[in-house]
């Protein structure tokens, strides 16, 4: 099944965002849906920033039967934690990277694989299209329900406090701090790196504490999650693109 914001409002199904303190329904009455989301992202994130405003425009355009609590910056556990919980039903919905996903669906993989797109032309081309398609697909076989886009993270950048990485031979032995992906830490081994992989909730004590002298990540993670304050160069790289996939259990297609 894919999901649109259309459909949504129509099943009074799914959506992503915090429920809103004081927010009030129509009449007064309790919400018939009340969902829970989860990710791994920074509560000032943009992507939290937006998930906040969508709430508040589906509760008024559902007549307040659907409140969606949002749990950020890994509340309900780490993403693997979070991939059991919406397999089994216990949350509801959740954003989670295409790289993180590769774990248990490795086509999702695909949209992070180093230097394939040179350009948002080229990447929406692909996710929009074909490619997007075939991933989606490929979620939907271990019964989760894509939504029909994804969150664009921007493309990804390299920081560190010892040195600005202006060429490959700059990551000789440069211990980096990177995601529990196995494809990043094959990239950055072959780029000659040093890979520390440790999921997001760590990564700013291991700059912190020298366990790493750098990490990657798009331009908006970068500043919510403050890394600028153990960091002191930023390097435009874009050495891969970042998307997550907005997911849902089954049991909500069928309001």
């Amino acid at each position: 099944m894919t999901l649109t914001r259309r459909n949504f409002l129509a099943t009074g199904a799914l959506a992503g965002a915090a429920a809103l303190p004081g927010l009030s329904f129509a009449q007064g009455k309790p919400p018939e849906f009340k969902l829970k989301l989860g990710n791994d992202l920074p509560v000032t994130h943009s992507v939290n920033v937006r998930l906040k405003e969508a709430i508040a425009a589906i509760s008024s355009e559902t007549g307040g039967r659907v409140a969606i609590e949002l749990f950020p910056n890994n509340q309900l556990g780490g993403d693997a934690d979070m991939m059991s919980q919406i397999r089994s039903g216990a949350l509801e919905l959740a954003t989670f990277p295409g790289t993180v996903m590769s774990t248990l669906i490795p086509v999702t993989s695909i949209t992070g694989v180093g230097f394939a797109f040179s350009s948002y032309d080229k990447v929406w081309a692909a996710m929009d299209g074909a490619v997007g398609n075939h991933i989606r697909a490929a979620i939907e076989k271990i019964n989760l329900v894509p939504f029909a886009t994804v969150w664009d993270n921007g493309f990804r950048q390299i920081t560190s406090s010892t040195k600005a990485i202006h060429t490959p031979d700059d990551l000789k032995n440069f211990k980096i701090r990177v995601p529990v992906v196995p494809l990043w830490v094959q990239m950055f081994k072959t780029l000659g790196a040093a890979p520390v992989s440790l999921p997001l909730a760590e990564a700013y004590q291991a700059l912190q504490t020298k366990v790493a002298d750098g990490q990657e990540n798009p331009l908006a993670l970068i500043e919510s999650a403050k890394f600028f304050e153990v960091q002191k160069f930023c390097s435009l790289t874009n050495h891969a693109s970042g998307f997550s996939w907005p997911s849902a259990t089954l049991v909500c297609s069928a309001w």
